[in-house]
């Protein structure tokens, strides 16, 4: 493969996954926790992620054909999943789960929503899928692909590392605006993963 296909695979991913969107993302959902915890999350959070995606650059469509389960539907249950995070962040659901001490230590939202599916969505699945099945694309093809992964998510844990700084800048107002105006981008964001889902069955 030529150079320019793996910077286009660089930017896909990149486009698809948005580091730079993530990070305010990142900052309501880890509002409170301390700079440690805040890195092991995200740490966490990224490298799970990477692992999803492997998996579905390398096995993906083997996985979905012997289980049945078409992109689409996939598409559609994490838009309901993702619906679920908007609707907790809109309406301070997690924040009154978190009012003592014992809830604020078991909240950990790096599998769940951050690693899947805001890094890892099924838009990141399916573009692996893609890219990693392009004819004339061989083992070593798929492997370079894999690193441009790999550095699309590394930008995603430096944006989740100025975290911090994004937080102190926006002060606990600036916080509580965003994670309501994000919740709002959520859930339409959710409803496009289940309309692009309804869509792909051809029902539409």
């Amino acid at each position: 493969m030529e150079l320019s296909f793996y910077l286009t695979s660089f930017v896909t991913l990149f486009v698809i996954i948005d580091p730079i969107a993530l990070a305010p993302l990142f900052v309501a959902l880890t509002q409170g926790m301390e700079a440690g915890r805040r890195r092991a999350v995200a740490l966490r959070a990224c490298l799970i992620a990477i692992a999803l995606m492997t998996l579905f650059g390398l096995l993906g469509d083997k996985i979905l054909n012997v289980i049945g389960i078409t992109m689409p539907a996939f598409r559609i249950s994490g838009g309901i999943l993702l619906f679920v995070t908007a609707l907790d962040m809109l309406f301070e659901r997690r924040t009154q789960r978190r009012e003592g001490q014992q809830a604020d230590a078991d909240h950990d939202p790096s599998v769940f929503p951050l690693a899947t599916p805001l890094i890892a969505g099924p838009g990141a699945f399916t573009t692996m899928i893609l890219l990693v099945n392009t004819p004339g694309a061989g083992w070593g093809d798929a492997l370079a692909i894999h690193l441009v992964m790999v550095a699309v998510v590394a930008l995603v844990f430096l944006f989740f590392l100025a975290a911090g700084m994004i937080e102190r800048a926006l002060g606990r107002t600036g916080i509580v605006v965003i994670t309501r105006l994000l919740g709002m981008l959520l859930a339409a964001l959710s409803v496009q993963f289940v309309l692009d889902g309804i869509r792909g069955t051809g029902l539409v």
